[in-house]
């Protein structure tokens, strides 16, 4: 009998330490759905790219710039940015290990085979609040997509990484003129005045056209220097 696809195929289903997580494919794309929620699949990817291209763009030529990528999802983020000479270090931080897993040796590899075999590609499985507030490292760049946007975290957890401490962290990790570049799946004013309160300059958002509906967006914000 021949596969249907209207309905989806349950491909994997872990409990994390963040509650399920679930790959799926449905027809020819993949999903990924955290504790009931879906948060991106294999269709498109334009937003990724233009998150990845915006921070880019936004330091002007700098030489070899360090990018953190938060959240690995289904690896649009880190196969565009590792598709570019131009970034010198990427380092991804993702706090599922399944999701990890399923670009190492499963279906997402086709993806993410590529850019995981970079030798600037560092994957770092963490939670990205914990490893802004930890990490010694520092960045030119913070690419930042683990939510379905600031007003709409996949756990409660999350929101602390939008408030004000949380944004003090990322601009502790940015180096000076760095770039802060979060993805969200509709606008945020009040997302926008807690990056100017944060004493982020020449805050913006780029929107990203979508078949119907608001628009996806991107938040750009500058580190003083």
């Amino acid at each position: 009998m021949p596969v249907s696809y209207d309905i989806p195929e349950v491909l994997d289903r872990r409990e994390g330490p963040y509650g399920e997580v679930v790959l799926r494919r449905h027809g020819k794309l993949l999903q990924i759905i955290a504790n009931g929620c879906f948060l991106m699949d294999t269709s498109d990817g334009r937003s990724e790219r233009l998150l990845v291209d915006a921070a880019l763009t936004a330091l002007d030529g700098r030489p070899a710039p360090h990018v953190l990528i938060g959240g690995l999802g289904v690896g649009f983020s880190l196969a565009h940015a590792a598709a570019d000479p131009r970034w010198g270090r990427i380092t991804v931080v993702e706090r599922e290990r399944a999701v990890i897993d399923w670009h190492l040796d499963g279906p997402l590899s086709a993806l993410s085979a590529p850019a995981l075999a970079d030798p600037r590609t560092e994957i770092v499985e963490a939670d990205l609040l914990d490893h802004v507030n930890e990490t010694s490292a520092t960045f030119d760049a913070l690419c930042l997509d683990i939510d379905n946007g600031p007003d709409w975290t996949v756990t409660e957890g999350n929101e602390g990484l939008y408030s004000p401490a949380g944004l003090a962290g990322c601009a502790r990790v940015l180096r000076p003129g760095g770039i802060l570049a979060v993805w969200s799946a509709q606008p945020s004013p009040e997302f926008e005045g807690t990056l100017g309160n944060a004493g982020f300059q020449q805050v913006r958002t780029e929107e990203i056209p979508v078949a119907r509906g608001v628009p996806d967006v991107v938040h750009l914000a500058v580190r003083p220097g």
